[in-house]
């Protein structure tokens, strides 16, 4: 009998033990914001990034499989701003009832920049000489620190119930930015102002610019399959030779095309590539938006210091 009540006594215990909620389902629209996601929910939330690593969102074509990722999610995170041209198909066409969250809400500064490509639509819309919204805001680690707590709040509000660990998770991640926005700022200033001169294969760190004082050029405006005109090479690579700029590089994500032409006509070498709108894979260099950061501001380092 005691053997009995013993076994009900354990078998009442276990079905009164809590059951482990599901990982809340959460979208994001491409790697760098996946990872922010990912680093700010941990173990709590499931996140399915649409554009993954080494890819580019100014091209992407969502799939029917996008589609059935987006449609199962509680919340959809997007960089806004013009970023994602084709948000609005897919979120319809999944016929999406959860939270679109758009991380860059509450900026201080936007930046505007001129679109120069009028024979393709890659789903921005833009016309030839537009002015529009630069996108690329995560380039500024101020502005990532922004993000980061767009997304906790986003997550404490869809899961109440772990709303302190997300707080938690954020401050943790936001102190980590803070000290690598010192860091970034720090070896850049190793470069005299006259030399943060660099070129790159497509206009994507305008908010790196504004936040840490170098000046990039690039061939062709925001969509990376654009051409640059024959004229507009000629004024780069003129440009280029007077002003000693040494430091040339091409985005993870883009042609190389483009840039090793101009670094072959104005007789200077190509650096590492950076990475600006994708992370890298988990076994590259750039596998987490602080990776990216610390491997970008290194190699744009090395670059100035041949313009020297």
């Amino acid at each position: 009998m005691r053997k009995l009540l013993a076994a009900i006594s354990i078998a009442m215990s276990i079905v009164s033990l809590p059951l482990h909620a599901a990982p809340l389902k959460v979208v994001a629209s491409f790697s760098i914001l996946g990872d922010m996601v990912k680093q700010v929910g941990g173990d709590l939330i499931e996140v399915e990034t649409l554009v993954g690593p080494d890819g580019d969102a100014h091209v992407f074509q969502p799939t029917p499989a996008d589609g059935k990722k987006v449609a199962r999610a509680s919340i959809v995170f997007i960089n806004g701003l013009g970023f994602e041209g084709w948000i609005e198909r897919l979120v319809k066409s999944a016929d999406y009832k959860g939270k679109l969250v758009t991380v860059s809400t509450g900026l201080n500064h936007t930046r505007t920049m001129t679109e120069e490509e009028d024979e393709h639509d890659h789903g921005h819309g833009h016309k030839h000489g537009t002015a529009v919204t630069d996108p690329h805001a995560w380039q500024s680690l101020s502005n990532g620190r922004l993000y980061i707590n767009n997304i906790a709040k986003a997550l404490s509000e869809a899961d109440t119930a772990h709303a302190a660990q997300y707080k938690a998770n954020a401050a943790k991640l936001d102190s980590e930015l803070a000290a690598l926005d010192s860091w970034v700022k720090a070896e850049i200033a190793q470069i005299p102002a006259s030399k943060r001169k660099v070129i790159t294969s497509h206009d994507a760190f305008g908010y790196f610019s504004d936040a840490y004082g170098v000046t990039f050029k690039a061939p062709v405006g925001i969509s990376t399959e654009a051409e640059p005109s024959a004229k507009g090479m000629k004024e780069m690579i003129t440009q280029l030779k007077q002003e000693g700029v040494k430091a040339v590089f091409f985005e993870n994500m883009a042609s190389e095309k483009v840039i090793k032409q101009l670094a072959e006509e104005a007789k200077v070498s190509v650096g590492a590539p950076l990475y600006a709108d994708a992370l890298s894979p988990k076994d590259g260099p750039a596998s987490s938006y602080q990776a990216m950061f610390k491997y970008n501001a290194g190699k744009l380092v090395e670059g100035m210091k041949l313009n020297q």
